[in-house]
């Protein structure tokens, strides 16, 4: 996987602080080696955003160009590069040689809508005028789906945009999409435009956004943490998509804890057999022979490793019901020192690393078929 980029004005980090990620066994068609539609989507609060920009840079490389789309309005990715707040203009977020960039662009519905009426039906300063009279407000407001519609229309138009040599311009395109409850609808509406318009370009359109999203060019991946709300809305969220037939990447488990225990004595530690002796033995090993010898920090230090071990084992269940699921799972550790740009990156290599491994099964897949 070639080397993230940089971002612009400032040194890429020295030190990658994301944990190597883990994969179970699974299905991986929806990493297909033509995948190039990369949506990110995960309940509330589970970092989807994060995980979204971490996937772009870990795309982004040598002669690699990739757009980061926001269709949220949150400014969320701005606020994780450190640069201005992002609108419908394609800004160049980070880069790596002559070539490899990451691009980004908050998708406003209103700006699409003209964008649209200007393709299909070339209304140029007639378009404009609408802005003036409150009618695409109006259109947005009163038909929400209209605005999902346009969402989505514009991340296609991206995937499929091409240069004057015929060249795709962006390599990848990936979505910080809305969250699990409402992805299935999200993304399936194009569906309910293309029944609802039986001929024209609506229709036209509609129809190519779906055979796209429905196609190994895309991915939806989904982003959860090992808790039990955030697991169980990834597993209806995955009933979902694979009911409307809409091909699923990964799920990315977020916030992982660190084992700071081997596997005996998480074990031990979760049942409360930890031996007294064995914490006086770690604490002498570590340098803290005092400590050692000190009853109530003993106490404190057996408190701690039975806190510790049980939260592993509780992460160790959310995780085996992520893999029954039967999709590639990544693991990415809770930072201790909360999210920088060295967390970014290191999230980056550590997503690059298993996308490629991924890559590389389904293309085995592929070539087997």
């Amino acid at each position: 996987m070639p080397r993230v980029p940089q971002p612009i004005g400032s040194t890429a980090p020295a030190a990658v602080t994301g944990r190597a990620a883990t994969t179970g066994q699974a299905n991986v068609t929806g990493l297909h080696p033509r995948t190039r539609l990369h949506i990110v989507t995960g309940k509330g609060g589970t970092g989807k955003t994060t995980v979204a920009a971490a996937l772009a840079l870990a795309l982004a490389g040598p002669d690699r160009r990739v757009l980061l789309v926001e269709v949220e309005g949150r400014q969320g990715i701005a606020s994780l590069f450190g640069s201005p707040p992002l609108d419908y203009t394609e800004l160049l977020l980070a880069e790596s040689g002559p070539a490899g960039r990451v691009h980004a662009l908050a998708i406003d519905p209103e700006a699409a809508l003209l964008e649209y009426l200007e393709l299909f039906y070339k209304l140029g300063p007639a378009g404009r005028g609408l802005r003036k009279m409150g009618a695409i407000d109006f259109a947005t407001t009163i038909a929400p789906g209209i605005r999902d519609v346009l969402l989505t229309g514009k991340a296609y138009e991206a995937v499929r945009r091409r240069d004057r040599d015929r060249r795709h311009v962006y390599d990848a395109v990936v979505m910080d999409a809305p969250p699990t409850g409402r992805i299935g609808n999200f993304l399936n509406v194009n569906a309910e435009v293309e029944h609802l318009a039986r001929v024209g370009p609506i229709h036209s359109q509609a129809a190519s956004i779906m055979r796209v999203l429905r196609s190994p060019q895309t991915a939806v991946h989904l982003v959860a943490l090992p808790e039990e709300l955030p697991v169980q809305e990834t597993a209806d969220a995955v009933a979902a998509l694979r009911e409307i037939g809409l091909p699923i990447g990964a799920v990315v488990l977020n916030g992982i804890t660190v084992p700071r225990l081997g596997p005996a004595d998480v074990a031990a530690a979760a049942d409360g057999s930890l031996g007294v002796a064995e914490v006086r033995d770690a604490l002498a090993g570590a340098g803290a022979g005092g400590t050692a010898d000190d009853p109530a920090a003993v106490a404190s230090v057996r408190a701690l490793a039975n806190d510790h071990a049980r939260r592993l084992q509780t992460e160790a269940g959310h995780r085996d019901t992520l893999l029954a699921l039967g999709l590639p799972v990544a693991e990415l550790s809770r930072l201790a020192g909360g999210m920088d740009l060295a967390g970014l990156y290191g999230l980056a290599d550590s997503l690059g690393g298993q996308l490629q491994r991924w890559r590389a099964a389904a293309s085995s897949q592929v070539q087997a078929s």
